[in-house]
């Protein structure tokens, strides 16, 4: 069973009822580790080998956050740059993440039809994700489709479960191999 690590990168987790609730429903199993990065480094000083030992004991990367003004927060962009080391992830010698599988857990508060060629924003809510499809290639690791959870102002209650439930099966089928 492969092992999965859900970095949280969420800079007001406090104010995201969305978010809240899928870490609700994440299934508790020891093949699951959640990291909360707002809360591990809340000055911004990351522990690069702490996050390397933690990345290379698992094989499924699950960054769970935001779209943040079309991309990804503050924390989470130092951290690639920091922790995604030429010769470590990349580049000569660099061969540590290969094969490894990378998977964006995306909450937007815009809906799906504002992400999209005729919606307000123009283009789908993939086409923001170049840059990240592009580092996870560059250090071997296999880009998967983002879990999406689009709308969150709009959403209900029972939308949010729904989203919830959905987010915890997506977890359930990537612990037992399945990647869609």
């Amino acid at each position: 069973m492969p092992k999965i690590l859900i970095l949280l990168v969420h800079p007001a987790l406090e104010k995201s009822k969305a978010n809240q609730m899928l870490l609700d429903s994440i299934p508790n199993s020891e093949n699951i580790t959640l990291h909360d990065l707002y809360e591990e480094y809340p000055n911004f000083s990351i522990n690069v080998k702490a996050e390397q030992n933690l990345i290379a004991d698992h094989q499924i990367i699950l960054f769970q956050h935001p779209l943040y003004w079309y991309s990804c927060p503050p924390l989470m962009k130092l951290w690639i740059d920091m922790v995604l080391e030429d010769g470590w992830a990349y580049g000569p010698g660099g061969n540590q993440l290969s094969g490894k599988k990378w998977i964006q857990v995306i909450t937007t508060g815009g809906s799906k039809d504002a992400y999209s060629k005729s919606g307000f924003h123009g283009y789908e809510t993939e086409d923001f994700l170049l840059p990240f499809r592009r580092t996870a290639e560059l250090c071997g690791m296999d880009f998967l489709k983002p879990f999406l959870v689009q709308g969150t102002f709009q959403l209900t209650e029972l939308d949010l479960q729904k989203e919830s439930n959905r987010y915890s099966k997506f977890i359930n089928q990537l612990l037992g191999g399945i990647y869609e």
